[in-house]
């Protein structure tokens, strides 16, 4: 009876409630249009006002690039410009730059001499020789928040014999602006080609020459004329419309004015809800009045159990009927329902940490798989490349000993990681036999910081020893504590960043040894400490993989102390505070015993070549190998020194890796052919990583070609040879 009531009240409001959905939905959406259109019609005026500051300024340097006395006496010049400054004081400098870039004349006098030949302002109106609106600069001599307009002087031949500029005061540019009204919380700024700001509303001081964020620039790049809604710095979502500013080239500043999205559907938004209210209680009335003629003490229960039987069929087993048990059927049937509920609830949390550890092993199986592939090819790239030099017989002397140093190197990096595999192995299959004698602990340490030291002295770490004041003595295997004190060297000298301090002291402790490596390194996460003895765990995973390892050298301390019937714990305050690793052994009365005594053809022609690898021995390895081809080549070890040599030797030829320091290599790539010196370049990659997803990503960075380490060097040399 109850549901034939609710049924029917139901289908005679449905009709009301769709309708007053509808109604919302449509006046939401008028709101939008009409502020879409009254924003964009705001911001085409504030950019139409900053246009004609700039054109302006365009129209004063024309002017002064037409007086014939301008490239004469430089006093005059200077008194010239200081004096159409004074009467045009929005500009913070007039200046005339000579074509070596030097100012020879300015409104503003300057202490020195100035130079401006690298700014890109400057260059572009020599290449293009017309007006250029130049983006943020915060000027050398004036100390003012600027944008540098320039305008060619050209000669009767229409060459470009110098460039006058004006040093625009943004604080003038944001003026134009001042007068907009607009709503509260809303933004409004301009941004130069590179996302600079250059004029903001509010608060334009505190922001001028600041970056926006990549959703901005991003929208920006866009068409100027499509809305977008964007969450800004302050976390206010705002809806932004686009402007240029000027036309047919007269600048590359875009213009954005963001009204905050709540502000627009405000209005609409309250007259839904209330709405909504309205309908709510006619509802609820309706429903009321039906609930009332029902069986509420026997339906409402039924309910309950329905709706409870439901919520578990869908998945949610935490859900329990609520109904008190009694005796009578219906309490019966609830507790039954709630006892399966819990039953399934138990399995199911079972279920998920199963499957949440299957994943944890296959992911970190596969993390261990990717890095251990990259670890290798990494020591093969350089011992392949100093092979075939060797091979070619036409290496120097000294190029013959650097060569086989890095081989011997890498090699003896290739053998330390396969050496931690098989004790991985061994370890975990309970192959390690120790041969256990009294050993001196002090000893221990000499051998270990022996091994160790060649890495700590190339991070230029400050290394510390304490050792004990009177003889330590354990028990144990000599090869294997030396090899845990080693590893838990390494991986202090690892991740502590150059020139950071390392220490390692030994103290007794009762009827056990200490033996303490501390260092101010990176630190470690509560996470991290965790787990940080496990297999394969490291303090990260990425594709730079600047620290190297396979994260098996504290899983192996760990066994192996262990097997000596010790522990070893690690204490750290955070990420950035250092790491203190302390291994305990027990110790021994038995003092120790005294210790016992192809060819390759040659290209065509000389390539100016570019090698970009953060490994150092790969690069010099291959930069030798080119060198004896009779290249010129430049090295660079992070992507910033790339692009200054790629602007200074104008390569012909880029052979890049991909994981690098500072950015990827497909960034790199793109930037350089983003260089008018590198535009038409080969760029070849040269890379650890042979996924297909790394060559496709590859093929849209910009590459020509991709080579997997440890290169084929015929094949490079190849298609070295075959470059046009």
């Amino acid at each position: 009876m109850r549901s034939r009531l609710i049924l029917l009240v139901l289908l005679a409001i449905a009709p009301i409630a769709v309708m007053t959905v509808v109604n919302g939905m449509r006046e939401r959406a008028h709101a939008v249009e009409v502020a879409e259109e009254n924003l964009q019609r705001l911001t085409n005026l504030a950019a139409a006002n900053e246009a004609q500051s700039i054109t302006g300024a365009r129209q004063i340097l024309r002017d002064l690039a037409s007086i014939p006395d301008l490239m004469g006496d430089q006093a005059h010049c200077s008194r010239l410009l200081a004096n159409i400054q004074k009467q045009n004081p929005d500009y913070a400098n007039l200046g005339l730059i000579q074509m070596n870039g030097d100012v020879t004349c300015t409104a503003i006098p300057a202490k020195s001499m100035v130079n401006l030949a690298d700014r890109s302002h400057f260059r572009r109106a020599v290449h293009l020789k017309r007006f250029v609106a130049g983006g943020y600069i915060f000027g050398r001599v004036i100390q003012k928040h600027t944008v540098n307009l320039t305008y060619p002087v050209m000669d009767e031949d229409q060459n470009v014999k110098a460039v006058v500029f004006a040093a625009l005061d943004l604080t003038k540019l944001d003026r134009f602006v001042a007068d907009i009204k607009l709503p509260p919380g809303s933004l409004l700024l301009t941004t130069d080609s590179e996302g600079k700001i250059i004029s903001r509303k509010p608060n334009p001081e505190q922001w001028f020459g600041k970056q926006v964020s990549p959703e901005m620039r991003v929208a920006m790049a866009a068409e100027p004329g499509k809305p977008v809604l964007l969450t800004g710095p302050d976390g206010i979502e705002r809806l932004h419309r686009f402007a240029r500013v000027g036309s047919n080239g007269l600048s590359d500043y875009t213009l954005t004015i963001g009204i905050p999205a709540d502000e627009i559907t405000a209005s609409a938004r309250h007259d839904q809800i209330l709405d909504f209210l309205a309908l709510a209680a006619t509802i609820g009335l309706a429903l009321l009045a039906a609930w009332i003629v029902g069986d509420v003490l026997v339906l409402r229960r039924v309910k309950l159990l329905a709706n409870t039987a439901n919520s578990i069929a869908s998945g949610a087993l935490e859900a329990r009927s609520g109904i008190s048990y009694g005796k009578e059927e219906i309490s019966e049937l609830a507790q039954a329902l709630d006892a399966m509920a819990e039953a399934l609830q138990e399995k199911e949390l079972q279920h998920l940490k199963s499957e949440q550890m299957l994943r944890e092993a296959d992911r970190r199986k596969d993390e261990f798989l990717a890095m251990l592939a990259h670890e290798l090819r990494n020591p093969l790239a350089p011992i392949s490349a100093g092979a075939q030099l060797l091979q070619s017989g036409h290496a120097s002397d000294a190029a013959v000993q650097r060569t086989a140093g890095i081989i011997v190197r890498q090699v003896h990096h290739m053998t330390r990681l396969v050496d931690d595999l098989l004790d991985v192995s061994r370890v975990t299959r309970g192959l390690v036999t120790l041969t256990r004698v009294p050993l001196n602990v002090a000893t221990i340490m000499h051998d270990a910081v022996e091994q160790a030291d060649p890495l700590l002295k190339s991070r230029q770490h400050r290394f510390d020893v304490t050792l004990p004041p009177a003889p330590l003595v354990v028990n144990g295997d000599h090869k294997r504590l030396v090899q845990v004190l080693v590893n838990v060297l390494n991986n202090a000298a690892k991740y502590t960043p150059a020139g950071g301090a390392i220490k390692l002291a030994a103290r007794a402790q009762g009827s056990n040894v200490l033996l303490i490596v501390s260092d101010n390194g990176i630190g470690m996460s509560p996470e991290l400490r965790s787990r940080v003895f496990e297999l394969f765990a490291q303090a990260d995973r990425n594709s730079d993989r600047s620290q190297g390892g396979l994260g098996l050298g504290l899983a192996l301390v760990k066994s192996l102390v262990e097997l000596h019937g010790g522990s070893v714990a690690v204490d750290s305050e955070g990420e950035q505070k250092g790491s203190t690793f302390t291994i305990t052994l027990p110790g021994a009365e038995q003092q120790p015993a005294a210790p016992l005594p192809g060819h390759t053809a040659r290209p065509a022609r000389r390539l100016r070549v570019l090698v970009v690898d953060d490994n150092v021995d790969a690069a010099q390895t291959l930069q030798l190998l080119l060198q004896a081809a009779g290249h010129q080549v430049s090295v660079a070890h992070n992507a910033m020194t790339a692009l200054e040599l790629a602007q200074a030797d104008a390569p012909e030829l880029c052979l890049l890796d991909i994981g690098l320091p500072d950015i990827s290599g497909f960034e790199l790539a793109r930037g350089l052919r983003a260089l008018p010196h590198t535009a038409h370049a080969t760029l070849v990659a040269v890379t650890g990583y042979g996924r297909r997803e790394d060559r496709e990503q590859a093929n849209s960075a910009g590459f020509d070609h991709y080579f997997v380490k440890p290169v084929d060097v015929d094949a490079l040399l190849a298609l070295i040879a075959g470059l046009p």
